[in-house]
């Protein structure tokens, strides 16, 4: 008889013992309802508003050790009890065919009872975005843990003539490794014992399988379980077949051979665990590997780069798991530096010399954490910082830099690493473009540069201007020795040879003459341009001294360069101190400004003066309100320079409070402007049926007490843009999950005057959006507490954000200069010259002139040109960010993302945009109305699977009775 034909009717056998009664159906049911339990109430699916099933397999290593010890409670405890197992010992057959046969009948009722369960990945993946590649992995992770599991429940069985026994023996046994790298035993450990307990326990070890992540060496530890005890249940079982006084060579035989096979099989780990690439990130864009971007930042690295974790053996328990997530993903940079990268972990309080460099050095000092249980609380003095350094610089990223802490009530705190990589590599960019700019700034620029001013002769200048040709002359020589003569310098009269030069950069850059005053005959060039190939940046004319112009000259120069930090130049209204207690009211954007912050340089910017600073990079324009002739010109100025403008307006603002919420019309002074460049904002304001909930107070009565509790109700204002919606193929939209924007109105484009430019559509409304002109904000609510909003009109899909880049023509072209005064030229010219000659006299290299303004008006931009709009006044302030957490159950950070991201692509550094993204791998789940019908639909997928088992149940009794009544009837 073939071995694996004994094996097969063992395990039918088995799988037929089993479905025989009612009872394996009902344990069957009762899996699936604890399933659902864990995933919807125990998890809180809805409060997580996740596309995901992680709740499910983060309960598996848990409810598998009850499943497998109640499947596995009989099978040798019945044979020994009913005294079928001296039947089993007499056979010819080899023991291991039993085992195996057993063995093999549990893992197909255990894939059945994981298949009970298909029914909740498949409803999530019908209401939102699901990566199956986690699941898949799940599902195979739980598979071989189940049977480790198996394994472990055969074994005890066999040593047992008590069903009850075998049960409780197993679920201790199971239990014991489940327990060992739980945090009830390694919060007494320090992280390295911590750390070997995890390698031994079976839920440990489940923690990133569940993220996606398939380590190899964690399979083979559950398939090496599954060996170490199906061994131990042959040999149990083969010992009882010898007799006292047996064959001694042959007992000490069996004895080795299953020694060896123990040893082997838990060696081969020891060996594995030196091995780091056996991992298969299973994530949709392989969310927990190093990413190319990172990859980027460290092959830019010419010295050693040191990334140090400074990690208490003894911290907060909520800490202790993240530490060997952080070291895994430290270890990657090692491997991705090939030799530039050094990885260290220390513990400082072991190390009193670390400890005082780290506290004296680094600033970097322990943290109190509170940690208290049901018997004692204490205070523990924790480090958990990372410290990035290279060459002198360095960045240290402590314990709020690197987690978040999602609330799931009062006492469930949720903490995760908010996106290790993405801090890890912000950090090691800044250190790297630190001390590069810490030296020679060429020394960061590939390749040659060409300094050009256009410049009129000197007997058509301003005194002023004479003087400061001179200065800029001798400050570009010394850049040209800092550069080894990289850098090119020339100056070029647009009015030689009957002006063609000045009609050619007229035509190319938008370059006019420029004027002191609008009564000004005079008319002169003065403009300073860097270049490198195709790209080209204006060096802006400001008040004329040395500082000033080596300030812009160094500004435009790390244009070209490999990186640094960008400034962006945020325009907001002007605070009003007209709230409770003095309190600004209007708009805030702190929150903005505070995650902007984190990467870039941000700055407030003035444009009264008619003027962007030389600095910026990128102008940001929030809620921009009542914006003047002079500011509006900056505006424009900055567009014409090749630069980029972002967006954020709309015709409506909405006044948040905590008593009142109202609308009003919003003159932003930008309407003019951007329908000159073919953008226009309708008058109405955007509704959908895919929105975010609005969180409203609702008072109910308890005992005669009144509770205010907040409820969440349909609010179409709340635009809820996701899948289609966002634009999949830019990297401002395709790596974010869901934007939510509020009070937002449609964007509508004038197809003639965009002809020659290339329009990008980033936000789309769902096609259920509807137009409304009612300023009335308030959510509306039925009695019981449905949303009364009615789709009026027509029902279609609305532009939301858009990307407009090409050539412009500038709003002010044709016109003068508003920065120009009505004043006599002669006068003004004469007294600039003298005020000019003196301070030159006095004080050598100080500003030229200060009172002087030298302005003209760049008629068309370069192609370089951007604007980027999003048609919403408040999405980015602080109020509806803080709303909109409410709705999500969490801090709700993708409006700041979605413009960190439109930022860095703007800046063309796109490496941290798909770093940022990476963190996004969470689907979030569609509106709460549609949400709600998870349940629902789970339910009817469960009640149809149990309706088909009841089925098979009755079928399969039924054909048992009838066979019991053939036989009866053939006895007879």
């Amino acid at each position: 008889m073939l071995p694996n034909t004994t094996i097969t009717k063992i395990a039918k056998k088995e799988i037929g013992l089993f479905f025989s009664s009612p009872i394996a159906y009902l344990f069957l049911a009762a899996f699936a309802a604890v399933s659902l339990f864990a995933f919807f109430w125990g998890e809180a699916f809805f409060a997580r508003n996740i596309a995901d099933v992680r709740p499910l397999f983060e309960w598996m290593p848990l409810l598998l050790i009850f499943l497998c010890s109640t499947i596995t409670m009989r099978l040798w405890s019945e044979e020994r009890r009913s005294g079928t197992l001296e039947h089993v010992l007499t056979q010819p057959v080899p023991l291991w065919h039993f085992v195996v046969g057993k063995f093999l009948g549990c893992v197909v009722l255990l894939v059945i009872a994981l298949a009970i369960t298909l029914p909740l990945p498949i409803t999530v993946a019908v209401l939102g975005d699901l990566d199956w590649g986690p699941v898949a992995a799940g599902y195979v992770a739980t598979l071989l843990l189940g049977a480790a599991y198996l394994s472990m429940g055969l074994f005890v069985s066999a040593r047992s003539d008590n069903q009850i026994v075998s049960l409780i023996s197993a679920v201790a046994l199971c239990g014991v490794f489940y327990l060992l790298g739980s945090s009830a035993i390694t919060n007494f450990m320090g992280n390295s014992a911590a750390e070997y307990l995890r390698l031994l326990a079976t839920g440990a070890r489940f923690d990133s399988i569940a993220r996606g992540v398939i380590d190899l060496r964690d399979l083979y530890f559950y398939i090496s379980l599954v060996l170490v005890f199906l061994a131990l249940n042959t040999y149990a079982l083969e010992r009882e077949r010898w007799a006292a006084t047996g064959n001694k060579t042959h007992h000490g035989r069996w004895r080795s051979v299953t020694a060896l096979l123990l040893i082997n099989a838990l060696a081969a780990n020891l060996w594995l665990g030196q091995i780091n690439s056996l991992r298969i990130d299973t994530t949709r864009g392989n969310q927990y590997s190093i990413s190319t971007a990172t990859e980027h930042y460290l092959q830019q690295l010419q010295e050693p780069l040191l990334l140090r974790g400074y990690f208490s053996g003894k911290t907060h328990p909520l800490l202790s798991p993240l530490v060997p997530q952080l070291r895994d993903l430290m270890k990657e940079y090692e491997v991705e530096g090939k030799g530039l990268v050094r990885v260290e972990f220390v513990d400082p309080v072991t190390d009193p010399e670390l400890e005082q460099e780290a506290n004296q050095k680094y600033a970097i000092q322990p943290v109190p954490f509170q940690i208290s249980d049901r018997y004692q609380a204490s205070l523990v003095n924790s480090y958990f910082n990372v410290l990035v350094q290279y060459g002198d610089e360095y960045q240290v990223l402590g314990f709020r830099d690197l987690i978040e802490v999602k609330s799931a009530g009062e006492t469930d705190l949720d903490v995760q690493l908010r996106n290790p990589e993405h801090d890890l590599t912000r950090a090691i960019k800044k250190v790297l473009h630190s001390y590069q700019a810490g030296g020679n700034l060429f020394d960061t620029v590939k390749g040659e540069l060409r300094f050009t001013a256009y410049v009129s002769a000197d007997n058509r200048l301003p005194e002023a201007l004479k003087k400061f040709k001179d200065l800029v002359s001798a400050e570009v020589n010394k850049q040209r020795e800092k550069s080894g003569e990289r850098l090119q310098l020339e100056f070029l009269d647009p009015d030689a040879n009957g002006g063609e030069l000045g009609q050619r950069i007229a035509q190319d850059y938008g370059f006019n003459p420029l004027a002191t005053s609008l009564l000004s005959n005079e008319r002169f060039y003065f403009y300073m341009t860097l270049a490198q190939g195709e790209q080209l940046v204006q060096i802006p004319l400001d008040d004329m001294s040395a500082a000033s112009f080596e300030r812009n000259f160094n500004a435009a120069l790390k244009r070209f360069a490999s990186g640094f930090t960008k400034t962006v130049a945020l325009v907001t209204p002007a605070a009003d101190m007209g709230g409770y207690y003095g309190a600004p009211a209007g708009p805030q954007f702190n929150q903005l400004q505070e995650f902007l912050g984190a990467e870039l340089n941000v700055q407030r910017e003035d444009l009264s003066d008619g003027s962007v600073s030389g600095e910026a990079d990128v102008l940001l324009l929030a809620a921009p309100k009542e914006l003047g002739e002079k500011e509006l010109f900056a505006v424009d100025q900055f567009l014409m320079q090749g630069g980029t403008v972002i967006m954020a307006s709309s015709p409506y603002s909405a006044s948040v409070s905590q008593r009142s919420l109202s609308l009003q019309k919003h003159n932003s002074g930008v309407q003019q402007w951007l329908a000159h460049h073919g953008i226009r904002m309708e008058e109405k304001l955007v509704m959908d049926k895919q929105n975010l909930p609005f969180p409203i107070p609702v008072s109910r009565n308890l005992g005669g007490f009144s509770v205010q509790e907040m409820r969440m109700v349909d609010y179409p204002y709340f635009v809820d843009v996701r899948g289609q919606g966002l634009n999949a193929e830019n990297p401002i939209t395709s790596g974010l999950p869901q934007a939510s924007l509020a009070w937002a109105s449609p964007i509508a484009l004038d197809a003639d005057k965009n002809q020659q430019r290339l329009i990008t559509e980033l936000l789309r409304s769902s096609d259920s959006a509807w137009l409304s002109g009612d300023m009335n904000i308030v959510p509306q609510v039925n009695s019981d507490g449905l949303s009364r909003f009615i789709p009026v009109g027509e029902q279609k899909s609305h532009l939301l954000g858009v990307i407009s880049q090409g050539r412009f023509d500038s709003f002010f072209a044709g016109k003068n200069s508003p920065l120009l005064v009505n004043t006599n030229a002669n006068t003004n010219a004469d007294t600039t010259a003298a005020g000019a000659s003196e301070a030159e006299a006095n004080n050598g290299d100080a500003a030229l002139s200060t009172t002087q303004t030298v302005s003209s008006v760049i008629q068309h931009s370069l192609e370089s040109a951007r604007i980027i709009l999003f048609s919403s006044n408040d999405f980015l302030s602080d109020a509806v960010i803080n709303m909109t957490g409410m709705a999500t159950g969490g801090q709700y950070l993708n409006s700041v993302q979605l413009l960190a991201n439109t930022v860095d692509w703007a800046l063309e550094d796109e490496g941290l945009v798909s770093i940022r993204a990476r963190g996004n791998f969470n689907r979030t789940l569609p509106a709460m109305e549609q949400t709600s019908q998870a349940f629902w639909e789970y339910l009817n997928y469960a009640l149809a699977l149990g309706a088909l088992l009841l089925v098979g149940l009755v079928q399969r009794q039924f054909k048992r009775r009838r066979e019991q009544q053939y036989r009866q009837w053939l006895a007879n």
